[in-house]
């Protein structure tokens, strides 16, 4: 009987400091979490959410058992049976990382309102107000701002050289679709190498696709052949790069160090670091508060979420990585605005007023300009960028 009495005892001490660790990880013993990416790791950008997917995982302590993904996830309907799939094999949290995700992530929170719904890109999160579904992004126009200073301080010194004149300082831009993500990474990229190198202009390509190696790679050697002679991208593969090296013409990528592929041309590459934004949301729901997870949350250089790749001095200008520190150091300031009206004009005129489309519902009905400048992704609005202006200095495919 007193051996019968211990072992009883024993077992309810064990299920006792099992109930207890349960308590004190906030359910972190049983918590999962799932991922749906547009592509997988041969895709930049997919890989960049991958890499920080991992690391939150890792940090927060989590198993392999606890984190499942699912790759090659179209913009379709594949999408949400994707998210129910992984409602089904026990998932509390699931993230999309691609802007056609958003419809079928929503069709999915509605479903399954015990689970929480996070999407990278969108611009409903805001105006559903539902309160397990979630948007991000990062300011990642002050990366792209950084990134051009060391593109136009790189065409300083080929103009310096006698490599180029003054007038040939011309950028090509690879772009996937003409998007406002993709047309407010691209002018502030353009904004950044003008603020050193005032006589810069652009020249835009897009693929309309946001992965394609072939299509990136024929977009950059036309535009290298038009007279381009610095290239840069939003585009997630290395197609671009690639076509760079081949021809000696200096590269900014994106997501990723190109240094590796192309040592003789790569310049430096600019950013989102999706592990502050990952760790917050797990860490949320573990905790059983996913209500606290922002509708619309957009990180910035402050918290780590905007980067910089290491700077090639091999092929960056002398000087490059000061002028890159001070432009910073004003951002952490709050006294350098990229989209500063002060520094564009739109048709030869400078723009006063400008109504965005921060809603989603392709309207312009929000006034984004104030204080001299255009309030890119601002906390009361909306993380997803809005910027959609063709400002002077840029040339883009005319409309079919």
């Amino acid at each position: 009987m007193k051996k019968l009495i211990s072992v009883i005892l024993t077992l309810v001490l064990l299920v006792s400091c099992l109930a207890c660790f349960s308590a004190c990880s906030g359910g972190k013993a049983g918590f999962k979490v799932g991922f749906i990416f547009l592509h997988d790791e041969n895709s930049t950008y997919d890989k960049n959410f991958i890499d920080a997917a991992n690391a939150a995982a890792k940090a927060l302590g989590l198993d392999e058992k606890q984190v499942i993904m699912k790759v090659n996830i179209p913009e379709g309907s594949e999408c949400y049976d994707a998210a129910c799939e992984l409602v089904d094999e026990g998932c509390d949290l699931i993230f999309a990382d691609s802007f056609g995700h958003e419809t079928y992530m929503i069709q999915a929170a509605k479903e399954f309102p015990d689970v929480q719904f996070c999407h990278a890109t969108g611009t409903s999160a805001h105006t559903e107000k539902l309160p397990n579904f979630h948007n991000a992004f990062a300011s990642i126009y002050e990366g792209r701002y950084l990134a051009g200073i060391a593109a136009g301080m790189k065409l300083n010194e080929m103009i310096a050289n006698g490599k180029i004149t003054a007038e040939q300082a011309i950028i090509g831009y690879v772009g996937a679709f003409p998007y406002a993500e993709v047309i407010s990474g691209y002018t502030s990229f353009f904004l950044g190498a003008r603020s050193v190198c005032p006589t810069a202009t652009m020249k835009v390509e897009y693929t309309n696709s946001w992965f394609d190696i072939a299509l990136e790679k024929s977009a950059a050697e036309r535009l290298i052949g038009s007279g381009c002679v610095l290239i840069s991208q939003h585009a997630d593969s290395e197609g671009a790069p690639k076509a760079c090296e081949d021809a000696k013409v200096p590269n900014v990528a994106y997501n990723i160090s190109t240094i590796s592929i192309a040592p003789e041309t790569a310049l430096i590459s600019s950013k989102i670091n999706w592990e502050p934004y990952m760790k917050l949301i797990i860490e949320k729901t573990m905790d059983g508060k996913g209500e606290e997870i922002p509708y619309d949350w957009c990180g910035g250089l402050a918290e780590g979420s905007v980067q910089l790749t290491e700077l090639n001095a091999k092929v960056a200008a002398a000087g490059t990585q000061e002028a890159i520190n001070a432009a910073t150091e004003q951002f952490k300031a709050g006294t350098l605005k990229v989209f500063d009206t002060s520094k564009f004009t739109v048709k030869g005129a400078t723009l006063t007023e400008y109504l965005a489309d921060v809603d989603g519902d392709f309207k312009g009905e929000t006034n984004v300009i104030h204080d001299g400048y255009f309030d890119e992704s601002a906390k009361d609005q909306r993380c997803a960028p809005y910027f959609d202006i063709i400002i002077d200095g840029i040339t883009v495919p005319a409309a079919n």
